[in-house]
């Protein structure tokens, strides 16, 4: 109630003044505020408050009764107002426990009696209170008689529900309604004369309202008279009438076989969408349930399946098809009888007329996508959305030329509006279609359009920059747009059958977004999509089903047909199709062909979709990408690389994806998918990367592009231009090709660090490889497509690349190179251009000025690639000038050319004679070959004038290269260090470019260079370089040891090419003076002969090598050397016994290999047979350099440069060894030793006719030709002695030979006792310390015992010589005799031979301490060497046969009569077989030792048992041994033939295995090529190895007595 209005104090003062206020409020009250609700309540609450306050006791009955009798008078209905406040308060009191208040209430109303009347209290209070007031008798007789009126009242009443009942009322209301309505007829017309009809008769107007609904279910077209009619009949009615009544008539057709009629549905959406009825109201009355409709979309998910599942199943018997076809006609008859469901109906009903509202409303009560899953309603969604597209599609849509069929719009104005812009789309359109979802199918033609119109907002969007707000609306239509692709479009497409015009329609759109969101599109389509819906989950079940039939038939002879098959299962389903196939591929690498030719039918959306398919089957988690053994890269990874390649060549699919997809695997660190990327340029530009090019292909690729293209790779790979175009622009486009470049090359120096600890060495030597061969061939291919501004536009500078983006050097001028080759011709024709001179001369010049100005800022830069110091050895300009030529600027390949030319020409002849060919065809091809011909000549003309240029560059050039500011050995440390090795494994043609650069080098007598110091440190040692390269890096250092033998070989085939190639060039000094100074003395190079030992001590580097690290046993050191070994065969080995050496070790590594590891057995294999069909070209050694041959027939071998040649060279250059280590004074001491040395030695050589000398092996092998020469040499020597004391001063020999032979003893004997006390240390086992100190004493003793007996044995002979010696030449002579005994003797300790001593290794080393490299090589080059003296065979042989072989150069030269010698043969034979005796009962004792020590050290490591099986060689064959068997590579196999039958029981008594042998033969080898002198070994005798044994000993113990006696 309102707020209390009766004021306290009137009670008080009520009959003063209280009851006047109360009055004179009513009265207020009533005027104030006129006749409104507003007033009734107020004066209500006014009456209310005053009888509360008489009830309460607060206030007397009669009171309250006299102020009413004065309020009545103020309105006519008080009366009734004061009978709902009793009424109120009978109620409330009645409730009340007080009795007293209901009394005072009682009394209060009989007060007031004659206030109201008592029919209004009848009406308004309780029967009950009416009989305590005495209005009635009885309440409940009052009760009954109300209820009787009320029922006659309002439940007896005359109407007529039935025809039958009133059939005239009935009849004339249907003629009302069925009357002609065109006319001036209107509803409210009628509806007068209905209501006329149900009152003249009665007629019931619920079922007239029935009628109504009827007769307008028959007249759907009259919605205008109807709707109206029902609206305005519905104002006698209640709300809920209308909604029962056709609750009613659908309740009536939900019988069992029932079917609810369409008009009925369109009547019901139509009064829906007047408002006339609310959907809630009617949704109750409709069949089935929600629930069950639920649960019947589970069901078919479930059903869905379960089909999909028994699809993928293998059928086993043959009944089973049989039970599938009975299911499949049991669902039929299942579809065939669908329920009626009358909410789809309505729903149907509602779409067709427009009302999206309710329509949407009954769509989000059901499951998604469960409504538009029936037909009827897909379409007519499909159609409402035609309606409302149609103005916008006419507008933006419509292509050109066509028209279309004209929609015309819904007349229902209650309907949506058409659209107009893009912008309205947002409104109803885009959530008509997601409520569509994949249904869309059943309309392909409304798919066209809204394609289309995406179309053409995709193409305003791109155009239209357009304002920030602008934008905004703009990106969210974009998002849109993708929305519907993903939930609408694609998977419609999928439920097509076949439609590939629909497929090209969408990739019209699609391609207009970038790669990502296509991308994300496909995933979600092949990821998400399938499962959404049942009927998706049937279609991807029996697109697999078809997919796997076809593979199972797909073969290269039926790819059209099978291709025709893929190409119409992928228009639908692309995703799942490419799925299977991609599975497929990975295990079966032979369907890559045939799957490539077949995939020719596919649209351009499938060729996109397929990259996306082939992308993240790369990336698959779950996949290993190596396989079990962590060697190998999984063939599934190879697979996909592989049709990678193929299928983007052979068809315009876009790269981007797959390209930024390696990149990115890349910044991850991971590289196993370059293969990806390596197969694509391959196949794409035609740029091949295989380490097993021909020599014919190498020669080719130096070429011009043309060249390399015809003559360059294994397959002709042709019509690249269009794909290597594409790839061009994919890159170029996203600016993938610098970071692509950038990532690999940091990505190869980090494999090794990334890869390395996990896995195995084999693989990371893979995967650095393919790092490597990528970044190769994909540099390869940015510089022969990309145009020079773009390729500068990209490519930094050489110091931004190395010092900013950390790129390794090699790597950064590789990218660089071709820039300044690009930069450099741009220039030269610039210069060329603006003037204009045709003589060669100017455009040399100018192309010089523009090499200038292109390199200078390179030169600057390089410097701060390396430090300082570097710089004081070769120049920047030299640096970046190596670096940045290429084998195309050094040399033409005409051969190559010529080849190529030749080729066409027997193509065209071939054409000629083709009498099957049709004559245009012939024509076409003839042309093509004319015209190549014409391109290749045209090219190599444009090569050799380059070549000319850039030779006359580097003439101009070469006297700043080599500034030398230390020593020409630092220079030449710094620039194989620096420039040649880094750069020969970067690639098979660098390698080759490397040795044609040194060439070029030493061709252009450039200062300062040492040919021979560059040659030898790259042969010398190659053990380090091997071990520490990959595969293909081993094959490519292969061939440039390749090509520096071939020029090595070239030189040392014919004196007249050494002598015009060398013979005066700078790079021959063998005395290396003060930087600066190259020329002069004609005795300062190196002569021919003395060359071809230098080779042959090249040849014995190489083998000693190979055979170290074959016998290593470490799996690379073995795959690369023979890798190496493969490469060098043209021209290495050349010599019989080294070649046979190495015969035997990889013969042994096929054996011990050949289960362990099948590669290197495979490896092992190849090279030995190749190695075999070698044998035929090699040579002994006495025919490959200038030694003796055996004395096979009486005709001597001629001495070609007479007896000081030997000599000569080996003080020379072991000067020039002293001149790179020792200080000034020592150089200048050296020096002129050298040349007083040099200066005796060609007056020698000028005064002494040609003589012919025998071999030393000769006058012990054959005495009975020796002594048929003896008496003719006798006469003819002696004269030679006479002319040659008339020619030199006399000096006496003795004293110059006695103090020379003294020094020797001295020094050999200090340094024997130095390095046997030395080397037992490091040999002998603790255990066995004591042991070995008494062997040592005991040889000792044993030693000297010899050296006594030898000397006085030796006595007679030597006296007797001495007598004859005096006659001959004075002190000069002496002096060269001497230095040519110790070099031929210098088997003790020695260290590398006479061209040796000045050359070392490429690994730089401290002067101060030798690494143990040195240490090792010091080792192995300890021995006597045949490179420069043909006196020293093998220690293996007979040792009388070796003092001869001292003897043999003297003999030779001053011979001393045939008595002399057959007393010293006499002597020295028995000698001989007394150290024999010895040396075996050692031997013995020495093999039982080594069991004894076997015993206790068997549980040691690997090395020290190698060690021990050295130390046993080399003890076991000191004595008898060496004499024993004539193993070594130095020697001639027939004169071997006797030693081995003699000493067959010592052989067998050793009991040795072949791998010792080996080792000794190679030692043997070893001490037959090298020579030194024996001063300079004496001085580095102290840093010898280990592993020189007790036989070497012996040597040199016969050595001193061998000198004694001379």
């Amino acid at each position: 109630m309102a707020v209390m209005v009766f004021h306290g104090d009137w009670l008080k003062n009520w009959e003063k003044g209280g009851k006047s206020e109360f009055v004179q409020l009513c009265r207020s009250l009533n005027e104030n505020r006129g006749y409104n609700d507003v007033t009734f309540k107020d004066i209500q609450q006014a009456l209310y408050e005053l009888a509360w306050h008489v009830i309460k006791g607060n206030l007397k009955q009669e009171q309250a009764a006299s102020a009413l009798t004065d309020v009545m008078e103020l309105r006519d209905d008080m009366s009734s107002i004061l009978a709902d406040v009793f009424c109120v308060l009978d109620i409330e009191t009645s409730c009340m426990e007080e009795k007293s208040k209901r009394d005072h209430f009682t009394q209060l109303v009989l007060a007031c009696l004659f206030l109201v009347s008592d029919t209004v209290l009848k009406e308004r209070l309780d029967p009950e209170t009416l009989e305590s007031l005495g209005l009635v008798k009885q309440s409940q007789q009052f009760n009954q008689k109300s209820v009787k009126i009320k029922t006659k009242l309002f439940y007896k009443q005359q109407k007529f529900n039935l025809l039958r009942e009133e059939n005239e009322g009935y009849g004339k209301l249907f003629t009302e309604l069925g009357q002609d309505l065109s006319g001036n007829l209107t509803s409210d017309l009628i509806l007068e004369n209905i209501k006329s009809l149900i009152g003249c008769f009665n007629l019931d107007p619920n079922r007239v309202l029935d009628i109504i609904l009827e007769v307008y279910e028959c007249r759907p077209e009259h919605d205008d008279f109807f709707v109206p009619l029902i609206e305005s009949y519905m104002y006698m009615c209640e709300l809920q009438t209308l909604c029962h009544i056709l609750g009613f008539k659908f309740k009536f057709y939900q019988e069992p076989n029932g079917e609810t009629p369409s008009s009925l549905y369109r009547v019901a959406a139509i009064l829906l969408q007047n408002n006339l009825i609310e959907l809630d109201d009617l949704y109750v009355h409709l069949l089935p349930l929600d629930a069950n409709i639920l649960e019947h979309h589970k069901r078919e998910i479930v059903e869905a399946k379960q089909i999909a599942r028994k699809l993928t199943l293998v059928v086993l018997s043959a009944d089973k098809p049989d039970e599938k076809e009975k299911e499949k006609e049991k669902e039929e008859e299942k579809n065939e009888k669908p329920p009626d469901n009358q909410k789809l109906g309505l729903l149907e009903a509602l779409l067709k007329i427009g009302d999206w509202y309710h329509a949407q409303c009954i769509m989000d009560q059901i499951p998604p996508f469960y409504a538009t899953s029936h037909k009827s309603i897909a379409l007519a969604l499909c159609q409402l959305i035609h309606v409302i597209t149609e103005p916008l599609y006419r507008r933006v849509g419509v292509p050109k030329g066509a028209k279309g069929a004209v929609i015309p719009s819904l007349r229902n104005e209650r309907a949506p509006k058409p659209i107009e812009t893009f912008e309205d789309l947002r409104k109803e359109v885009f959530s008509m279609l997601c409520y569509l979802g994949p249904h869309l199918w059943h309309d392909p033609i409304l798919f066209a359009k809204v394609v289309r119109i995406g179309k053409a907002f995709m193409k305003e969007h791109a155009s239209d920059g357009g304002k920030p707000d602008d934008k905004e609306k703009m990106e969210s239509l974009v998002s849109c747009f993708l929305s519907i692709a993903d939930q609408v479009l694609l998977p419609s497409l999928t439920l097509m059958d076949s439609n590939a015009c629909m497929s090209e329609e969408l990739w019209g759109m699609l391609k207009t977004f970038p790669y990502q969101y296509r991308y994300r599109l496909y995933g979600q389509w092949k990821n998400d999509t399938y499962s959404s819906h049942p009927l998706l989950v049937k279609v991807k079940a029996q697109t697999i089903d078809r997919a796997k039939y076809i593979m199972k038939r797909l073969t290269k002879e039926n790819v059209k047909p099978s291709g025709r098959q893929i190409g119409k299962l992928s228009h639908s389903n692309p995703t799942i199709l490419f799925d299977y196939i991609l599975s497929q591929i990975q295990k079966y690498d032979n369907l890559i062909t045939p799957v490539v030719d077949s995939l020719k039918y596919l649209t351009s959306l499938n060729y996109d979709v397929l990259a996306y398919c082939i992308i993240e089957a790369l990336a698959n988690p779950e996949k290993e990408r190596m396989k079990h053994d962590d060697t190998t890269i999984s063939t599934w990874l190879q697979s996909l690389a592989s049709f990678c390649g193929a299928i983007f060549r052979k068809y315009p699919i876009e790269l981007t994806g797959l390209l930024q997809y390696v990149a990115n695997q890349l910044k991850a660190g991971k590289s196993f998918d370059l293969l990806i990327l390596k197969e694509v340029v391959q196949k794409m530009a035609g740029i091949e990367i295989t380490e097993e090019m021909t020599t014919e292909q190498l020669e080719a690729m130096t070429g011009g592009e043309q060249l390399k293209a015809e003559g360059g790779y294994f397959g002709q790979i042709r019509n690249t231009k269009k794909s290597s175009q594409r790839l061009k622009d994919a890159l170029l486009d996203h600016d993938l090709a610098l970071p692509l470049c950038l990532l690999m090359a940091q990505q190869r120096n980090g494999v090794i660090f990334q890869e390395g600890g996990e896995k195995h060495l084999k693989l990371v030597g893979k995967l650095y490889d393919q790092c490597h061969d990528t970044l190769v061939q994909f540099g390869g291919f940015l510089a022969s497509n990309l145009s020079t501004e773009d390729y500068i536009k990209r490519v930094p500078s050489i110091d931004v690349l190395c010092n900013q983006f950390h790129t390794p050097h090699d790597a950064a001028f590789f990218l660089s190179r071709p820039m300044y080759a690009h930069h450099i011709s741009s220039k030269y024709d610039e210069l060329k251009k603006a003037e204009k001179g045709n003589k060669q001369q100017q455009k040399v010049h100018k192309y010089i000025n523009a090499c200038e100005l292109v390199m200078a800022p390179v030169h600057d830069a390089v410097v701060s690639l390396h430090p300082p110091k570097v710089w004081d050895d070769i120049s920047p300009q030299f640096y970046a000038t190596f670096w940045s030529l290429s084998m195309y600027d050094l040399a033409v390949p005409s051969t190559s050319y010529d080849r190529e030319v030749n080729k066409l020409k027997v193509q065209m002849k071939a054409i000629d004679d083709n009498q099957e060919m049709p004559l245009n065809k012939k024509k076409k091809e003839k042309e093509r070959c004319t015209a190549l011909q014409d391109k290749l000549q045209e090219e190599e003309k444009k090569q050799l004038e380059h070549a000319h240029r850039v030779l006359q560059r580097l003439k101009l050039e070469k006297d700043n290269w080599l500034l030398a500011k230390s020593t020409k050995n630092e220079t030449i440390t710094k620039f194989l260090q620096l420039c040649i090795f880094p750069r020969c494994i970067f690639s098979a043609i660098d390698a080759v470019y490397c040795a044609k650069f040194v060439e070029l080098v030493h061709q252009l007598k450039t200062p300062n260079f040492s040919t021979l110091l560059c040659y030898d440190r790259v042969f010398s040692d190659i053990i380090y370089t091997v071990a520490s390269c990959t595969e293909n890096e081993a094959s490519r250092y292969g061939r440039f040891l390749c090509s520096m033998l071939e020029t090595v070989t070239r030189w040392h085939s014919d004196r007249t090419i050494y002598d015009k190639e060398c013979g005066n060039y700078p790079g021959f000094l063998t005395i290396l003076r003060a930087s600066g100074f190259d020329g002069g003395n004609k005795a300062d190079q190196l002569d021919y002969e003395n060359f071809r030992h230098v080779v042959h001590k090249w040849h014995y580097k190489l083998t000693k090598a190979s055979v170290h690290c074959l016998e290593t046993g470490e799996y690379v050191h073995i795959r690369n050397i023979l890798i190496v070994l493969t490469k060098v065969l043209p021209w290495y080995p050349k010599v019989l016994n080294l070649g046979q050496a190495l015969e035997r070790r990889v013969h042994k590594i096929c054996q011990e290999e050949k289960e362990k590891r099948p590669d290197l057995y495979a490896l092992a294999m190849g090279y030995s047979g190749q190695l075999k069909s070698r044998k035929p070209y090699m040579v002994p050694e006495n025919e490959f350099h200038h030694k003796d041959p055996p004395a096979r027939s009486a005709t001597p071998a001629t001495v070609q440069n007479g007896p000081g040649t030997v000599t000569q060279a080996a003080a020379a250059t072991t000067n020039a060894a002293k001149a790179e280590e020792g200080t000034n004074e020592e150089t200048d001491k050296l020096k002129e030793k050298s040349q007083s040395a040099i200066k005796v030695t060609n007056k020698a050589a000028n005064a002494t006719p040609k003589v012919t000398a025998s071999n030393g092996s000769s006058a012990v092998n054959s005495n009975k030709i020796t002594k048929e020469k003896e008496e003719k040499e006798k006469s003819g020597k002696e004269k030679d002695k006479e002319k040659k004391e008339k020619t030199t001063p006399a000096v006496p020999p003795e004293a110059k030979a006695t103090a020379k032979d003294a020094k020797e003893k001295l020094k050999e004997e200090r340094t024997n006792k130095d390095e046997k006390v030395r080397e037992t240390k490091e040999k002998t086992p603790k255990a066995d310390k004591d042991k070995e100190k008494e062997k040592i004493r005991k040889e000792e003793k044993t030693a000297k015992d010899d050296k006594s007996r030898l000397t006085s044995s030796c006595a007679e002979a030597k006296s007797h010589s001495e007598k004859e010696k005096e006659k001959e030449p004075s002190k000069e002579k002496d002096a060269l005799k001497d230095a040519k005994s110790k070099e031929s003797h210098s088997g003790t300790k020695g260290e590398k031979s006479a061209v040796a001593g000045s050359l070392k290794s490429p690994v730089p080393r401290s002067e101060s301490s030798e690494s143990d490299r040195e240490q090792k090589r010091r080792k192995l080059d300890s021995h006597s060497s045949p490179s420069h003296s043909a006196t020293v065979k093998d220690g293996l042989g007979d040792h009388k046969e070796s003092s001869a072989k001292h003897h043999s150069p003297h003999h030779t030269n001053h011979s001393t009569g045939t008595q002399s010698k057959s007393k010293e043969r006499e002597v020295e034979k028995k000698e001989v077989e007394k150290l024999r005796d010895r040396s075996r009962e050692r031997e013995k004792k020495e093999d039982k030792e080594r069991k004894d020590r076997k015993r206790d050290h068997s549980n040691s490591d690997r090395e020290n048992i190698q060690e021990s099986k050295r130390r046993k060689d080399e003890n076991g064959t000191g004595g008898s041994g060496k004499r024993s068997k004539s193993a070594s590579p130095a020697d001639s196999p027939r004169s071997n033939e006797k030693e081995k039958e003699k000493n067959k029981s010592s052989k067998s008594g050793s009991g040795k295995d072949r791998d010792k042998n080996d080792s000794i033969k190679l030692e043997k080898i070893e001490k037959s090529s090298t020579t030194s002198k024996k001063e300079s070994r004496h001085d580095k005798g102290e840093k010898k190895e280990k592993r020189e044994g007790g036989g070497l000993k012996e040597d040199k113990k016969h050595h001193k007595s061998s000198e004694k006696h001379r």
